[in-house]
């Protein structure tokens, strides 16, 4: 026991490296986690006093237990065992595949990514591009929604922005979960929107088993109380009017939930801007017989240095106003109660009905509108025209005027509208935006209550 052995170097080395990979292994990195863990426990606790909705546990669950959870429900083994006899591949096959959608599925939600990267940079983005506003329809029903309620704010789907304004302005309520879609699958913008909570959907799907798969996630995250954002719609709007719905999304989160348990809240979210940033590529979309479009990362790169420059140089000007409204919000226990028979499609026309009463009504797409009805007018009876057309929003005419006067000049400046002698009228150049904008103006249709607009553009360091 006490001899010497020799042994020779390069395996003396490889010992102390097996050694010091099982000491960091078994000892080092587990306190290393617990300790990060700990600290971002109280982090979320501290959180959790300032948010309205408070961040479920559920959402802060490891990954791999979500995908365990996920695959060994009774829901998804019954899905795999009939796609096992209708495919006839062996069930430890089937229950692979459905490990693959459980993976693609769940995400890895941070709470540090979310607050302390993705706000700020949501709200720095917002502030850069637009004036927010934000404005309810009915204020104090949005606020006292039942605590114990799982919130599912339903959107309209005009521009990639809708992600980063409703995150942005929804900061103070709850963390959000997105069902996003087969778009953003690219690394590492993947990696990115994981860490956000949001999770990853084939839209056009026919695999069974990827359905109910995907059916069990939104009934776990429904039933844990996860605050969710979903666009019933399905994709960006190609002609700026309100798509129909797609029902796939709601009929989970109904399947998901009982007349005796959590109910669930629906929050009608109606946003407009007077610029989409992605309107030429939507435009030209609408033209093809496919609604799949691809902007080019080059295009993308050149654009947004094209704006870094013209900060630089102070010819920078924002896009106007992005405006966000949010509806009435619906009970689906009470709406459950007055629709036994239709329950989906009742609650799918109801919810985009709120949508469309609650679409606020900005200038561009007032002014857009205007001009389909005028060809030509003296451009202060025009501006004057629009003004009173959004006394609407609550918000003072002077204030209005200058808004309006800036979406003229952004109009003419796009050659959208032309201007000469004194009046404006449309240029002939780009009558695919002109009537892309003034399809989503809500004039001609109950354009929903007057409701004081809250200024977000001041608060860009709250």
């Amino acid at each position: 026991m006490t001899q010497t052995v020799e042994l020779p170097l390069w395996l003396f080395l490889l010992i102390l490296v097996f050694a010091a990979v099982t000491f960091a292994s078994h000892f080092l990195f587990p306190s290393v986690r617990w300790f990060f863990r700990r600290r971002l426990e109280r982090a979320v606790k501290r959180l959790n006093q300032r948010l309205k909705r408070p961040i479920q546990p559920f959402k802060l669950a490891h990954r791999h237990d979500m995908i365990q959870r996920l695959i060994y429900d009774p829901q998804v083994g019954q899905a795999l065992q009939q796609h096992a006899r209708e495919t006839g591949v062996p069930e430890a096959v089937a229950f692979e595949q459905a490990r693959r959608y459980a993976r693609e599925i769940v995400p890895s939600f941070s709470a540090v990514a979310y607050f302390s990267v993705a706000i700020r940079l949501t709200r720095l983005l917002s502030n850069a591009f637009y004036q927010v506003r934000l404005s309810y329809r009915d204020e104090e029903a949005v606020e006292n929604i039942d605590p114990d309620a799982t919130v599912v704010f339903v959107m309209n789907h005009r521009s990639n922005m809708d992600y980063v304004l409703v995150t942005y302005l929804a900061a103070q309520h709850s963390a959000l979960s997105y069902a996003v879609g087969e778009w953003a699958r690219v690394w590492p913008l993947s990696r990115l929107i994981r860490a956000m909570g949001a999770y990853f959907i084939r839209r056009k799907s026919g695999n069974d088993l990827y359905r109910q798969v995907l059916a069990c996630y939104v009934r776990h995250a429904t039933e844990a109380g996860v605050t969710q954002a979903m666009f019933p719609e399905g994709g960006l709007s190609l002609t700026g009017a309100l798509g129909r719905p797609k029902l796939g999304l709601l009929k989970y989160i109904i399947d998901g939930t009982s007349a005796d348990g959590r109910d669930v809240v629906f929050v009608p979210v109606a946003l407009n801007y007077d610029r989409v940033l992605e309107d030429t590529i939507l435009t030209r979309a609408s033209l093809g017989n496919e609604r799949r479009f691809r902007a080019k990362i080059g295009v993308i790169t050149g654009w947004i240095l094209k704006q870094i420059w013209r900060r630089i140089i102070g010819r920078y000007k924002r896009f106007g106003i992005a405006s966000v409204r949010y509806g009435h919000p619906v009970s689906l226990r009470a709406f459950r109660a007055d629709h036994p028979r239709d329950l989906m499609t009742d609650l799918a026309r109801a919810l985009m009905a709120e949508i469309r009463d609650a679409i606020p009504l900005v200038p561009v797409p007032a002014a857009c509108w205007l001009m389909q009805q005028h060809p030509e007018l003296p451009e202060a009876d025009a501006v004057q025209m629009i003004v009173d057309m959004m006394r609407r929003n609550g918000i003072p005419d002077e204030e209005n005027r200058t808004s309006v006067e800036a979406a003229i000049d952004q109009l003419v400046d796009r050659r959208i509208l032309k201007r000469l002698d004194g009046k404006i009228s449309q240029s002939g150049q780009r009558v695919d935006l002109l009537e892309y904008y003034a399809a989503s103006a809500p004039l001609g249709q109950n354009a929903g209550d007057a409701a004081g607009a809250k200024d977000f553009s001041a608060s860009a360091g709250s």
